[in-house]
C-alpha cells in the first residue's frame, strides 16, 4: 500500500511540475504563475480531504460524485500536458547527447530551453479533454440517444417476427439530480413502438432508499403487451459499503428487489417465463448477477431448467462477461442475450458504423453495442444512468429498441 501510494504521489508531482513548465513557458506575468500555484495547491488538498472524508458506510455520495469530476477536471488536461512535454525532453535530451557525444559543438547548450510552440500545442490538446469533461458533466449525463437494432434468426418462432423490445440498464438512481431530464426520458421511453420492456439490472447505487424519490416517475412508464420484466445488477446487492449488520445488508437487498415491483417490473431471480403470441412462444430468461470481477450469483443452469436447445431464448445477464465466459457457447443454445453493467466507461469515441473507442474495452470484449459469435448475440447498453464521474462523454445514455426479424443471420 505505501508503495502504491508513493508512485502516485511521484506522478503527480511528475504531472504538476510539467503542467507548471507549460505555463511558465507560454506566460511570464508572475503574478499570474502564483495564482495558478495556489489554486493548484488548493485544489489539491480539496480533493485529499474529500477522499479522506469518504465514509464506507454511506458510500458514493453528490459530494463523492463532485470531486471525481474534479479530479478527472483537473488532472487529465495536465497529464495532457506531461505527455506532450515530457516527449519534448526526450527530444531534448536526444539532441543534446547527439551534440555532446557525436557533433562536439560546445557552442550548443546540452539541454535546449523548451519551444514556446510546443507549449502551445500542448495547452491546445489538453483543452479538448477540459472542455469535453465539461460538456459531459452538464450536457453529455442526461444526453439520452434513443438507438435501434435489427438481428435475424433463422429459427425464430414466425409469429415473433417483428416483435420489439426497449431495453434499458444501469439507472442508477441515487446519482440523478435532474427531475426533468429524467422526465424527458421517461417520454422517450414510451414514444418507442414495442412490444415489451426490459430492465437489466442496478436500479440504485446501493441503497434501497436512493430509488424513493424516483419510484412515482418511473411508474409512469406505460405498461407493455407482452409485459416489464428486470434483473438484478451488481450494485443491487448493496456490497459495495459496509454495513452495520447482516441483517441490514439483508434488508436493503430485499427492500432492492421491491423497487423493481413497485415501479411495474417483475423481477426475475435464475427463473424464466414464456412470452407467448398467436400460439407461439418464446423463452425469457433472467439470471441474478454474474460477473467475472464481480458477485456470481446467477445460475444460468438452474434459469434455464427445462428448457430445451431448440426452443428460442433471451436471456437478461447483467454483466457481459457473463456471455464471454458462459453464455456464448452454452449447450442450450441461448440466441439473445442483453447485457449492461460497463457504461461504456462513460468516455470514449463513437463514430455510429465506423469508430467506436473507450477504455472498457480493455477491460470488456464486449463493452458497448452488439456482438456475435455462431449465430449468438449479445447486446450491451451504454446504461440510463452514470456513476461515479458524474458525466458522460462520446458514450451517451442510452433507450436501446432490438426488431427481432425471421432470416438468415445479418450483423
Amino acid at each position: 500500500m505505501g508503495f502504491r501510494f508513493l508512485f502516485l504521489f511521484l506522478i503527480l508531482l511528475a504531472v504538476e511540475f510539467y503542467a507548471f513548465q507549460a505555463l511558465r513557458t507560454l506566460i511570464k506575468v508572475k503574478s499570474v504563475l502564483i495564482a495558478y500555484q495556489v489554486i493548484s495547491l488548493f485544489l489539491l488538498i480539496f480533493i485529499i480531504y474529500s477522499f479522506m472524508q469518504f465514509d464506507r458506510s454511506v458510500g458514493q455520495t453528490k459530494q463523492t460524485m463532485f470531486t471525481m469530476g474534479l479530479v478527472l477536471l483537473v488532472y487529465i488536461p495536465k497529464l495532457v500536458l506531461t505527455l506532450v512535454l515530457l516527449g519534448e525532453d526526450i527530444f531534448r535530451i536526444g539532441a543534446g547527447s547527439l551534440n555532446f557525444f557525436i557533433t562536439k559543438n560546445e557552442d550548443v547548450a546540452f539541454f535546449a530551453s523548451r519551444r514556446k510552440f510546443v507549449s502551445q500545442i500542448g495547452v491546445g490538446l489538453a483543452a479538448v479533454p477540459f472542455l469535453s469533461l465539461i460538456y459531459g458533466i452538464f450536457e453529455g449525463r442526461y444526453n439520452y440517444k434513443v438507438i435501434k437494432q435489427r438481428i435475424f434468426f433463422p429459427d425464430l418462432p414466425d409469429a415473433f417476427d417483428g416483435f420489439k423490445i426497449t431495453q434499458i440498464s444501469d439507472v442508477h438512481s441515487g446519482s440523478f439530480d435532474n427531475p426533468e431530464k429524467i422526465q424527458y426520458a421517461i417520454d422517450l421511453i414510451n414514444q418507442q413502438q414495442a412490444d415489451m420492456i426490459l430492465f437489466t439490472g442496478d436500479i440504485v447505487n446501493t441503497a434501497a432508499k436512493e430509488m424513493l424519490p424516483w419510484i412515482e416517475m418511473f411508474n409512469k412508464i406505460k405498461n407493455y403487451e407482452f409485459g416489464k420484466f428486470s434483473v438484478l445488477g451488481n450494485h443491487d446487492y448493496g456490497e459495495y459499503v459496509t454495513w452495520p449488520t447482516e441483517a441490514a445488508k439483508e434488508e436493503n437487498f430485499q427492500d432492492i428487489k421491491n423497487l423493481y415491483g413497485q415501479i411495474g417490473f417483475k423481477l426475475l431471480l435464475n427463473e424464466h417465463t414464456f412470452i407467448e403470441k398467436e400460439g407461439s412462444k418464446i423463452a425469457l430468461v433472467g439470471v441474478e448477477n454474474w460477473g467475472h470481477n464481480f458477485k456470481q450469483a446467477g445460475d444460468l443452469n438452474k434459469a434455464a431448467q427445462h428448457l430445451s436447445k431448440e426452443d428460442f431464448k433471451i436471456l437478461m445477464s447483467h454483466d457481459p462477461s457473463h456471455w464471454d465466459y458462459e453464455v456464448q457457447h452454452h449447450e442450450k443454445n441461448f440466441h439473445l442475450t442483453l447485457s449492461g453493467h460497463t457504461h461504456g466507461m462513460q468516455f470514449g469515441i463513437e463514430i455510429p458504423g465506423y469508430f467506436k473507442w473507450s477504455l472498457a474495452q480493455y477491460v470488456y470484449k464486449q463493452w458497448a453495442g452488439l456482438y456475435e459469435n455462431l449465430g449468438r448475440y449479445v447486446y450491451v447498453n451504454r446504461g440510463f444512468g452514470y456513476h461515479a464521474y458524474p458525466g458522460r462523454v462520446g458514450i451517451m445514455p442510452e433507450i436501446t429498441v432490438i426488431e427481432l426479424k425471421k432470416g438468415a443471420n445479418v450483423a
